[in-house]
């Protein structure tokens, strides 16, 4: 979810000059509250905060009419209900999200070939091989948000641009349901006076330290010495926003490209400070990703964790594996070691675990011997099992019975990261 609320729009005018562009990058706009409104027409201009209707569970996304009284996502509900006490809460629903997703990107296939999903809400396209079917950029934009609103049913806003993180700043200016072309000849003049935390790929703790030493545009990116930059982010990213700052963006589209992890996170109940309890959590999320990796004919080469303590504190650590696997009992034991290392033990609200660096299953070279062979097969039993019974009628006889008295949730409240 964008953190903007609307105000501050910038969109071109009909006709605009869209010389030397290529790329666009299409944006759902508040995709979660739209696909509400969709099956909920009632809650159509009302602020809705979507998330649990509780008030120790996270916002996953939030309308505009409530982002304009401050609510953000991954904020807690009873902070966004504080903020906007006239909002309607409403659970996340998404498998619907999903389905919509599938919608919009087969529009976008529909159009040309060269599609890069960044997320189930926004895609990049080159559209320069299919200018003689739809005509120019800037029109092939318009009639993206066109179809997208007529068939599936929401709106999006479309940034169009020569490069790919240009298009993507520009989006995000011409939010909610909007266009804006920065032609080629203009990428400088446009980038120039844009705040450094405008840029993709820089992070609050990078915009931080480069506003520190004085850097708080774009242009002054480019004006800065290079050896100052890399002191400030280091030499990759310096290198990076250096190029960036000069309207220079190598990427190209990438239609081979996939979901670059997945995983599960919870927020629970009641604050918990048993480790045993957040030991057999960590299992019991892995299980899941594990789960969700083995469907998708996925293995991980990287294991990563969060964690939240009572005073929102949160922390995260990864760990790259000796083999990649989808096995849920190797990925738990990584994340249980790379808990260990936090050495905090103050009272724990939230806990995620996450699998990283994908890539096709069965694709690592052939061993003698296979040390998860016992487990790739009692999880490939209980696959199997779930697809028969249902998911919520099998699990490990160390999870039954958790939440009476431990501290752990009787109805726990995890959230599928996409």
């Amino acid at each position: 979810m964008g953190r903007g609320d609307g105000r501050g729009r910038v969109v071109s005018p009909d006709g605009a000059d869209d010389s030397g562009t290529r790329i666009l990058h299409v944006d759902m706009d508040a995709f979660y509250a739209a696909v509400e409104v969709m099956h909920d027409p009632s809650l159509a201009g009302l602020p809705l905060i979507i998330g649990a209707p509780d008030g120790r569970s996270v916002v996953s996304s939030a309308s505009y009419e409530a982002r304009r009284y401050g609510v953000r996502a991954a904020m807690p509900v009873a902070q966004a209900v504080r903020l906007c006490p006239s909002a309607r809460i409403v659970p996340p629903h998404f498998e619907r999200y999903q389905a919509v997703s599938r919608q919009v990107m087969g529009v976008f296939e529909s159009i040309t070939p060269l599609v890069e999903p960044l997320s189930v809400d926004e895609a990049f396209l080159d559209v320069r091989g299919v200018r003689r079917l739809w005509g120019s950029p800037g029109e092939i934009a318009r009639l993206v948000r066109a179809r997208v609103e007529s068939e599936v049913g929401i709106t999006c806003s479309v940034g169009v641009a020569a490069t790919k993180h240009v298009a993507k700043m520009a989006s995000t200016l011409c939010k909610p349901d909007g266009m804006l072309i920065i032609p080629e000849s203009q990428t400088i003049e446009f980038l120039s006076p844009r705040s450094v935390r405008a840029m993709w790929g820089v992070g609050p703790k990078a915009a931080d330290a480069l506003e520190a030493r004085g850097i708080r545009t774009i242009g002054d990116i480019r004006e800065a010495p290079q050896d100052m930059l890399d002191r400030a982010v280091g030499p990759a990213l310096g290198a990076r926003i250096a190029a960036l700052s000069r309207g220079v963006d190598h990427r190209a589209v990438d239609t081979d490209r996939v979901e670059k992890s997945i995983g599960h996170e919870e927020t629970f109940d009641v604050d918990i400070t048993d480790r045993e309890t957040l030991h057999a959590e960590l299992l019991r999320l892995a299980d899941r990703v594990a789960a969700r990796l083995r469907k998708a004919g996925w293995e991980c080469a990287s294991v990563a964790i969060k964690v939240r303590f009572d005073d929102f504190t949160t922390l995260s650590r990864s760990q790259t594996l000796p083999e990649p696997t989808s096995v849920g009992q190797r990925m738990g034991e990584a994340a249980q070691a790379l808990f260990e290392t936090i050495g905090r033990r103050d009272p724990v609200r939230l806990i995620g675990v996450r699998a990283e660096k994908l890539r096709p299953a069965g694709g690592a070279a052939f061993a003698l011997w296979d040390d998860d062979e016992h487990w790739r097969k009692v999880e490939g039993a209980l696959d199997d099992a779930r697809a028969r019974f249902g998911s919520a009628t099998i699990t490990r006889a160390r999870h039954l019975g958790r939440g009476e008295g431990r501290g752990a949730p009787k109805h726990p409240k995890s959230h599928g990261l996409e």
